[in-house]
């Protein structure tokens, strides 16, 4: 019942109930009184009995009957508008006690239970009118605050995680870089050759740092949904093969074997920011790089033709993802166990920031991977038609 129609029932309770009462009392119990008071005055005043036998009551056994007859009536009138008050109000008292005070009272405790930083107090209720919406707004209130409360406390971990993940990542190639300057001061790289060979690999370990950096500036514009694009139209097959060229001569130099196939329509267009895309496709195949377990590592790029839009196959021959992990490779910090270790470094943002630039393109992602055998990163793009 909604809270007016509770007021106006109220005011209809306290006023009209009582004189209805009253009124009904007033016939049943004066009639009462009436017939039996007159035998018992009959018994108690003075009579006169005529010839006839007709009973004449004195004039003074009159009145008295009169009098007795008014207090008695008037008595029993007034204990019954008592009791009846009296009912009326404890009636109405417990029925708003519980319509109205109790569930404020409940949620009054609920509040303070949410203040107190408790989000698992629940109201339920299957009350309708202005009390039951108040309580399942609450619910959705308690819902929404441990939702929040929770989101916060992950991502409050994953920064610690993140701090503690940099922190590694690049205390490993400073290291580096210090102990391999520390020997060319020491004269340890004595020959043309060793130097170089130092000189390459403090190059090789500053890069890493610098990936490192780029990592967190996106991740940052990522975090702020201020990714900076600039799409253009671009010609699938051009710009794959510049792309895999660049990607190839660094293979080669880690013993890794790169396969490429294009097997799209030289006119095949799509709209899309070059750098980003770049980005997606050298952040899978790093990833492929970091996790190869194989003596030979060997990657395949294929760019498929699916009538609408293009298909972008990324596989490699490493040690493979868990059925379990692989719906959740893509989430921001997620790393399964067996793709971590302190080897490897990482800060787990790659794969998120690889989601977020596809999405925003308009297309979408995922994985397939059998552990032992490889993994297989899939991209879709939308083709450019010229139709807005």
């Amino acid at each position: 019942m909604k809270l007016k129609t509770r007021i106006m029932v109220t005011l209809v309770v306290i006023v009209a109930v009582p004189l209805i009462l009253i009124s009904v009392t007033f016939i049943l119990v004066g009639g009462y009184f009436l017939s039996r008071n007159i035998v018992d005055v009959r018994q108690e005043i003075s009579t006169e009995v005529e010839e006839d036998g007709t009973i004449v009551m004195m004039p003074d056994a009159l009145e008295n009957y009169r009098q007795l007859v008014s207090f008695g009536f008037l008595r029993s009138m007034f204990i019954s508008m008592v009791i009846i008050l009296v009912l009326t109000s404890v009636v109405y008292s417990i029925w708003i006690y519980k319509g109205v005070l109790k569930p404020v009272d409940e949620l009054n405790t609920a509040m303070q239970e949410i203040k107190d930083g408790n989000f698992e107090y629940r109201l339920e209720t299957m009350g309708k009118g202005e009390i039951g919406d108040l309580y399942r707004n609450y619910e959705d209130m308690r819902l929404r605050l441990k939702e929040n409360s929770e989101e916060k406390l992950q991502n409050e971990k994953q920064n610690k995680e993140l701090i503690s993940n940099i922190s590694h990542d690049l205390k490993t190639p400073i290291t580096s870089i210090k102990g391999y300057v520390e020997g060319i001061m020491d004269g340890v790289a004595d020959t043309p050759e060793k130097l170089d060979r130092y000189v390459h690999t403090i190059y090789n370990k500053a890069v890493d740092m610098d990936r490192l950096i780029n990592e967190l500036t996106m991740y940052s514009s990522v975090d702020n949904n201020r990714i900076p694009y600039h799409f253009l139209k671009i010609a699938v097959r051009d710009y794959f093969t510049d792309c895999i060229e660049e990607i190839g001569m660094d293979l080669e130099n880690q013993n890794f074997t790169l396969n490429y196939e294009n097997l799209v329509a030289d006119d095949t267009t799509v709209i899309a920011d070059p750098e980003q895309i770049k980005r997606v496709v050298n952040n899978i195949v790093s990833n492929s790089v970091k996790y190869n377990d194989k003596p030979h590592g060997e990657i395949s790029i294929r760019i498929l033709d699916e009538v609408d839009s293009i298909r972008v196959e990324i596989e490699d021959n490493g040690k493979g993802i868990a059925q379990k992990d692989l719906q959740n490779i893509f989430d921001r910090f997620y790393r399964a166990d067996s793709s971590r270790n302190s080897s490897t470094g990482g800060s787990g943002l790659g794969l998120s920031i690889v989601k977020k630039i596809i999405q925003d393109h308009g297309g979408y992602i995922w994985a397939t991977s059998k552990e032992g055998e490889g993994t297989c990163m899939h991209f879709v793009l939308r083709k450019y038609t010229g139709q807005a």
